[in-house]
């Protein structure tokens, strides 16, 4: 398994409209799309930058994983996802590696993806995600 590229970072914010205006008015990064996801309660806002994207991450309940995110550690950086190839066998991978996953089994995320996280206890601190997302 190697990860293609970093496919997005996901910022956790409590009010979209307020973050993006910074990205796209003093950043010059515009909002593409948004869309909410409603298995994982959260909207979501894509920024395009380069071969990468930003992407801003509002819960859409006070008990989604973001609202709980920040309660307990506030805004900011949340996640890195690197794009695999085939999403099965990166996540049959890291286990064989002896990295822990919270999700052994893909799931849908924002745009279409297919997703899986890894512990964040194995990749020290840091959330990742591993990400299939088919270039149209």
């Amino acid at each position: 398994m190697k990860a293609m590229k970093l496919d997005h970072i996901g910022i956790a914010v409590k009010n979209i409209d307020e973050v993006a205006d910074f990205y796209q008015n003093v950043m010059g990064i515009n909002v593409t799309s948004t869309e909410v996801v409603e298995d994982q309660k959260v909207k979501v806002a894509f920024l395009p930058l380069g071969d990468t994207e930003l992407e801003l991450l509002e819960s859409t309940h006070d008990d989604g994983p973001i609202a709980k995110y920040i309660a307990k550690k506030g805004e900011g950086v949340q996640h890195l996802a690197f794009k695999v190839e085939n999403i099965d066998s990166a996540i049959s991978y890291m286990m064989e590696k002896g990295y822990r996953m919270i999700d052994e089994s893909p799931r849908y995320g924002a745009g279409g993806a297919k997703i899986a996280f890894m512990h964040p206890k194995g990749t020290n601190g840091v959330l990742v995600e591993l990400c299939e997302r088919k270039d149209i």
